[in-house]
């Protein structure tokens, strides 16, 4: 089965293995001559990088590029972003890379003609509004993992520096205009960063299918997305040149993504904090989160578990589903306490309320408690 397509849902997205040489035709699309390439410092100099770079310069895009871009991105890397793009007189950028390349490069496109400061369009009420649609650039996305799914989001996850906590800044302008999704730039990824950012696309689809907010369309793209990570994440991690693994992971990043419209939950709520305190990866953080999270919403979430296991060819419903998590995370070399991932018990009231005020609390189906927050906290470390 040959993996190739052109989808409009829910942006425009070339998807498809080699579709990195139609870059040129995806700027053009989206308004750009002069964009931007925004990326980490992981990726600044590896050949995928240079290779895209170079189709720029062959199609008289020029080569601009920014990579000062930390793994948990802060409003010190976008304000040097956007001081980049506007001395460089870009009109457009390239969010190439995982999570932190793809949010980073969203924010400097739009923020690149905003006179207010980011913290200003937080991801609460109508707080969007206050922007300038006119100051937004275009975006093109080019993702190079395969969980995150923020080339088809319309928010960015920006760390505060002074405070240590995670931002949600949303637009719906900061949708990208054109995706490429191309498996081959998926290849190099190292085993660890496989599983990390595969069980992120998995938790983005478990929270939101658990999500008590009704989104008929998330909850059947969640439960679709979920059974794409089970027989496919072990593929890509075990062989990390299988092209058809890579692909339908690629597939699944972005059904997590548009399925968690629907609302996340606790592991969330929880890794944000973890994260902007203590570094460590997102998707990573997410999977050891999982099983006690799912202990903690067990009493709401068994029916519909029930349901799903089977569809997942999982035995045991939601206690079957339960173990299968556990198992999945183990065969993957996932540690099981986040003590391994550096976190300190001590941290414990600090990350509990940061938690408190994460967005995602509002999705999770049991309500989230200083109490049941510092429960699964102490159960994680």
């Amino acid at each position: 089965m040959t993996l190739t397509g052109n989808w409009s849902y829910p942006t425009a997205i070339r998807f498809g293995a080699g579709r990195i040489g139609e870059l040129a035709e995806a700027c053009a699309q989206a308004g750009m001559k002069k964009p931007l390439l925004v990326t980490d410092k992981g990726l600044a100099n590896l050949p995928i990088t240079v290779a895209t770079l170079d189709l720029m310069d062959a199609a008289g895009l020029g080569r601009g590029l920014f990579s000062e871009v930390d793994p948990n991105p802060n409003e010190i890397n976008l304000t040097a972003g956007v001081e980049a793009y506007r001395a460089g007189g870009h009109d457009g950028v390239i969010a190439f890379g995982g999570g932190s390349g793809l949010d980073l490069g969203k924010m400097v496109a739009f923020m690149s003609g905003q006179s207010r400061p980011v913290w200003d369009f937080e991801d609460i009420g109508d707080w969007w509004t206050r922007a300038d649609p006119d100051g937004i650039a275009p975006i093109v996305a080019v993702p190079t993992t395969a969980g995150t799914g923020s080339e088809v989001g319309r928010a960015s996850v920006i760390t505060n520096s002074v405070t240590h906590a995670k931002k949600i800044i949303f637009h719906p302008k900061v949708l990208p205009s054109v995706v490429i999704c191309d498996p081959e730039l998926t290849v190099g990824m190292p085993q660890f960063i496989t599983a990390g950012t595969g069980l992120d696309a998995f938790a983005h689809c478990v929270e939101a299918y658990s999500s008590p907010h009704y989104h008929p369309m998330s909850q059947g793209i969640a439960l679709e997305g979920m059974k794409l990570v089970i027989e496919n994440l072990p593929r890509a991690y075990a062989d990390g040149r299988d092209i058809e693994a890579r692909a339908q992971m690629m597939s699944a990043a972005m059904m997590g993504a548009t399925a968690f419209q629907k609302g996340l939950g606790a592991i969330h709520a929880m890794s944000h904090p973890v994260g902007a305190m203590f570094n460590s990866h997102h998707g990573t953080t997410n999977a050891v989160c999982m099983p006690a999270v799912l202990d903690l919403n067990a009493p709401v979430i068994t029916e519909r578990f029930d349901r799903a296991a089977s569809y997942l060819g999982i035995e045991g419903g939601y206690d079957g589903f339960r173990a299968f998590v556990q198992g999945f995370n183990d065969s993957m070399g996932i540690p099981r306490k986040l003590s391994d991932l550096g976190v300190t018990s001590e941290a414990i009231p600090e990350l509990v309320k940061g938690a408190l005020i994460d967005p995602s609390c509002g999705g999770n189906p049991v309500e989230l408690t200083e109490a049941n927050l510092t429960a699964l906290f102490e159960a994680t470390i």
